[in-house]
């Protein structure tokens, strides 16, 4: 899994953690930031929420056709700046008023114009280093860890949120309560949540620390088609290649637009979900998924134990078992020092998707390296495909969960705090699946296909349709006090099956262009 890989994945990866971490930590307290703050109701926070990802996911494009010209390292070190000023200035404190709101927007926009020049062109250095014949066949197995490394950073950042929020209203004498709306007790809250924002800025620094510290590993990846010398080699491509390859690309760009749509619901739909139906009183076994620490030894025990079938010298394999059995012993006693129950907050549940994310890549990697090797290879288009189809499940089984609850609409600002946090988790676990099969391999066939001259500018075309999708994952919100709840979901339902119909529809056809 990780033999052969060139030294510079790890570094970009690792960069790329600590800018997804402090992303994830505002992300994941976002929507209910402004609801405290600004009294907005769900309809407005999810609008916001889904335009700030949707400028965010666009904003590559153009970071993109800048790095075509100037170079990809080059923006990659302005992005980080740009992100930087953008956290910052929603950091520092500011009154729920007008004021407030010009703040917050002024940092949304550098934190989008930022992630624009950083996060593309950052992962077109990745693909760059697979270029090299000796690392060709690695590609898709590096952009599964690089994706890996991402969720690692964005698992710990609910957690990160929840314990700086908890601590400022304890300082202030409170305690986390989704159903209270004294002003007192809010204009605590959202203090505590915009201190989530400064992890962002100190994140980024990490970052920076990496990227600046290891730039020898990949320096020689950030050429683009321009600064390509004699002696370098790149691939030759004929109009008609190049004009069947950016076909191929538009047409899974508008497929997986509704995928990120589906799938962004983590921080709207799914998280008012949590806050409004679901009971926030853990207790049993599934109290272990609301331990960070438990989640980060049981996702590592999952790396040490395929460590253990794959090692070739026994003394390493008899190591990389101990350490297994170690980490499922520091899971179970912590599991066992938790209260019964616990109170989990919303946001909780945000980190089950990087902790799938992280726990299943191996399991990913292995099913697919052994299909390979049996001559039974899926293709990127394929994986999308079978992906759209699993998103869909997911959304499924937050609809069986959906029957007999009372609707948002008749709900208002009241909770039916009833259902079993299963139910989440089981989505999110399903969803994650949808992930592993489209996201990772997306990036690869991107990296992959894109004519080099167009490098930046096609990564920032996935980034787009994300960027559309995220948008658009802000009909559920605005529908969410209109219409029964189960309707919300069969939208999302029926849009993943569509997609994954069409996919399959042009699987031959996608294929075809890409060989």
């Amino acid at each position: 899994m990780f033999d052969n890989q060139p030294k510079g994945l790890y570094a970009l990866a690792l960069a790329n953690t600590g800018e997804r971490f402090g992303y994830y930590t505002m992300l994941a307290i976002f929507a209910l930031f402004m609801q405290a703050k600004f009294g907005w109701a769900e309809a407005t926070a999810g609008q916001v929420y889904a335009a700030f990802l949707a400028v965010v996911y666009f904003a590559p494009l153009f970071g993109g056709m800048i790095a075509d010209k100037i170079g990809y390292g080059k923006c990659v070190i302005i992005g980080m700046a740009v992100m930087f000023l953008g956290y910052l200035g929603l950091a520092i404190p500011t009154a729920a008023d007008t004021t407030g709101l010009v703040a917050m927007f002024a940092g949304l926009t550098c934190v989008s114009l930022g992630t624009g020049l950083f996060k593309g062109n950052l992962q077109v250095l990745v693909g760059n280093l697979y270029d090299d014949p000796k690392y060709a066949d690695k590609r898709d197995s590096a952009f599964s860890l690089f994706y890996m490394a991402i969720n690692l950073g964005s698992m710990f950042a609910p957690s990160m949120a929840k314990w700086i929020t908890n601590m400022h209203l304890n300082s202030l004498g409170f305690v986390y309560d989704a159903a209270n709306q004294d002003p007192a007790y809010l204009e605590a809250l959202y203090s505590g949540y915009g201190l989530c924002f400064g992890v962002a800025c100190v994140s980024l620094i990490l970052s920076a620390a990496i990227y600046f510290g290891c730039q020898k590993w990949f320096k020689h990846a950030d050429v683009t088609a321009r600064q390509v010398t004699k002696e370098q080699q790149v691939e030759e491509l004929t109009p008609k290649q190049e004009k069947d390859r950016i076909k191929a690309l538009l047409l899974v760009f508008a497929v997986v637009i509704f995928f990120w749509m589906a799938f962004h619901q983590n921080g709207s739909a799914l998280t008012f979900f949590a806050k409004k139906y679901t009971n926030l009183s853990v207790s049993g076994p599934m109290r272990i998924g609301f331990n960070i620490w438990s989640l980060v030894l049981i996702a590592a025990s999952v790396y040490t134990g395929f460590a253990t079938v794959q090692a070739k010298a026994r003394k390493n394999r008899l190591f990389c078992g101990l350490a297994t059995l170690a980490l499922w012993g520091g899971a179970i006693a912590l599991y066992l020092q938790m209260a019964d129950p616990i109170a989990a907050q919303p946001s909780d549940f945000q980190q089950f998707n990087p902790f799938f994310v992280v726990a299943l890549t191996p399991f990913s990697m292995a099913l697919f390296g052994a299909l390979e090797q049996k001559g039974k290879a899926v293709s990127a288009p394929a994986r999308i495909a079978w992906g759209m189809l699993v998103a869909g499940l997911g959304f499924a089984l937050i609809t069986i969960a959906s029957f007999g609850l009372i609707s948002p609409m008749d709900l208002g600002n009241d909770t039916q705090s009833i259902l079993s946090p299963a139910w989440l988790v089981s989505t999110y676990f399903t969803l994650t699946i949808a992930e592993l099969l489209l996201s990772p391999m997306g990036i690869s066939f991107v990296s992959k296909v894109a004519p080099p001259k167009f490098k930046g500018l096609m990564m920032g075309g996935w980034f787009v349709a994300t960027a559309i999708g995220n948008y658009l994952s802000s009909i559920p919100s605005m529908l969410w006090n209109k219409i029964p709840l189960i309707y919300n979901w069969a939208i999302l339902i029926a849009l993943c099956l569509a997609s994954a119909a069409v996919m399959f529809a042009l699987l031959k056809k996608l294929n075809e262009m890409t060989k």
